[in-house]
């Protein structure tokens, strides 16, 4: 959508108009004003039960008192506003608002705000419609910001940046696999390189053998589409920092020989996520121009319980020379991860990470709404950082040097399972032997990666994007050298 700046509420004109209440129905100057303008307003947030909580949406008439066809009350919480909070009640808003065309809104006016609204508005309006005869996708044109300024307008064009990135994450995601295998989903990924001028590397099968990344070949080996290897670059004159990201890219998981409940095959699609975020977030980075070095990995295969697939009780030989037992075979993406993050490993980057739709144990830990985080410290509190200025929650979980034993194999130097219980900590552990010294960030994305219960603000059902905000945010502060 057109992002532009407007008058006045007296004086601007839209389809529909978007303004914030505070808990209390407390509103800024232009909320007042609207509040004396329709009489009716007061009555409607009474029937509503309508208090400005967060969440909350009421739309009415304009009734020809007001330039606008539409009003609409979004619920701000209480004050101070924060980001996601705006970032959310844009969503909303744009869900709700999804047939007009022209949108006015002052949500932006609170400082610090306009990204956020730039970011809920053009995510909010997200639909994966390709697959339908009858698509209906939003109609949202062109978004006004109320007496705003040249500054608000460049933030909130940069939120409908990164929100565009997320978007092009979920339509990755939700692509379904027999459209998407991994030579289809590289090809993707190299457009979108070229389009932005990142440098790109794809490794075919053979040259994923000659690089000996064992993990990748091992999991593909029941598949009949072949596997690949992305390697994207971001290399500006006067980098501040030097970040390296991995992405999980299973683009379809059965499980392999340890084969999953045909319920739990249903989203499989969605495996390859990690891979998605991290193609997205270089692509916003590059569009940023940001002068921060980065390097990204992503190895994509399928998981497939063909003729050659790998058994339960095969042993695999990584990258680094560190071999893994595989007891079971639907524990796969910490095999494919490991040779990526020795690739990733020997750049020397100031910091990995890595995404992945990892374990089952993080969700049930967690939820669908919160990522685990594991790593070295500084890279997890740099993590952090990024993921609470983005507006994507995450939760530190420990990594005990004791619970190392638990992937102990009597016959190599590991296994891919460590027992019933901590499976999230027991598949970092194994991520943690293939980093070396490098500073590290593991994020087990597998809950809020994909949502399949709800929509609900910005989100749709599908694939979420999760990740490309926090990696874009990690970049901007690193470029910032903070």
């Amino acid at each position: 959508m057109d992002l532009e700046i407007g008058g006045s509420l007296e004086e601007a004109s839209a389809d529909a108009l978007v303004v914030g209440v505070r808990v209390g129905r407390e509103a800024d100057e232009d909320g007042r004003w609207l509040i004396e303008r329709l009489p009716w307003l007061e009555a409607a947030m009474d029937d509503a039960d309508f208090t400005g909580k967060k969440g909350q949406l009421l739309t009415t008439a304009g009734g020809g008192v007001v330039p606008y066809r539409k009003v609409v009350l979004v619920g701000l919480g209480d004050a101070p506003v924060d980001p996601e909070a705006v970032r959310r009640a844009a969503g909303s808003a744009a869900k709700a608002l999804s047939r007009l065309a022209t949108i006015a809104t002052t949500l932006h006016a609170p400082p610090g705000m306009a990204e956020a609204v730039g970011f809920g508005f053009t995510l909010g309006s997200y639909t994966f419609v390709k697959h339908k005869s009858e698509k209906k996708p939003s109609l949202i044109e062109r978004l006004v910001l109320i007496d705003g300024s040249d500054e608000q307008l460049a933030a909130a064009r940069v939120g409908a940046l990164i929100a565009a990135g997320v978007g092009f994450a979920r339509d990755l995601v939700n692509e379904p696999a027999i459209g998407m295998p991994p030579a289809v989903l590289a090809d993707a990924a190299s457009r979108m390189a070229d389009e932005v001028g990142l440098g790109v590397r794809v490794l075919d099968e053979d040259e994923i053998a000659a690089e000996r990344l064992g993990g990748l070949q091992g999991v593909a080996m029941g598949a009949d589409n072949p596997a690949r290897l992305v390697e994207l670059r971001w290399e500006p004159e006067g980098a501040t920092g030097f970040l390296a990201f991995v992405g999980k890219g299973i683009v379809f998981d059965s499980g392999g020989l340890s084969l999953k409940p045909a319920e739990a095959m249903e989203r499989m699609k969605t495996d390859m996520s990690g891979a998605a975020a991290v193609f997205a977030a270089m692509r916003v980075i590059a569009e940023l121009k940001l002068p921060v070095k980065v390097v990204a990995f992503a190895p994509l295969t399928e998981n497939m319980p063909g003729g050659g697939a790998l058994r339960p009780g095969d042993v695999l030989q990584i990258r680094n020379g560190k071999t893994i037992e595989v007891l079971n075979t639907d524990a796969e993406g910490r095999l494919v991860l490991a040779d990526a993050l020795v690739l990733a490993a020997e750049e020397s980057p100031d910091l990995i990470v890595d995404l992945a739709t990892l374990t089952g144990s993080c969700i049930v830990a967690l939820g669908e709404r919160i990522a685990g985080l594991m790593g070295t410290d500084e890279a997890v509190r740099r993590v952090t950082t990024a993921a609470d200025a983005a507006g994507e929650r995450v939760w530190r979980l420990p990594l005990p040097d004791d619970y190392r034993k638990n992937i102990d194999s009597d016959v190599a130097d590991m296994k891919n399972t460590g027992g019933r219980y901590g499976g999230a900590i027991n598949a970092a552990l194994l991520l943690k032997e293939f980093v070396g010294d490098a500073p590290w960030a593991h994020l087990d994305i597998a809950g809020p990666a994909r949502t399949f219960t709800e929509a609900d603000h910005y989100l749709t059902k599908g694939g979420t994007g999760f990740g490309v905000r926090t990696l874009v945010e990690l970049a901007r502060r690193t470029a910032d050298g903070s």
